[in-house]
């Protein structure tokens, strides 16, 4: 369910904006992005674990919130970031 250290320097190192970049919003809704994935289909096999949904539905509020923080400071990066994440908004 959790994600590797390994994957998680992949994506920070694939969604950093600058040298030492690790906590900006676009790292963030990427590595929020991956674990929601993971989560996504460990439910899929396990349907009564309600525990789980519960930090899933927490955890895609938050990516909701920091994608709107990001719409609201800059457009064009939010639009790069939906694309490259593969997100329907």
């Amino acid at each position: 369910m959790s994600i590797t250290p390994e994957r998680k320097a992949a994506l920070i190192e694939e969604y950093k904006t600058g040298e030492g970049d690790t906590g900006s919003p676009e790292v963030q809704v990427a590595i929020l992005t991956e674990r929601i994935t993971n989560l996504t289909e460990h439910l899929k096999t396990h349907a009564k674990d309600f525990h789980s949904r519960r930090g899933l539905l927490v955890m895609v509020g938050q990516r909701r919130s920091l994608l709107d923080y990001v719409k609201k400071k800059d457009q064009a990066r939010y639009e790069s970031l939906i694309q490259r994440l593969g997100l329907r908004r």
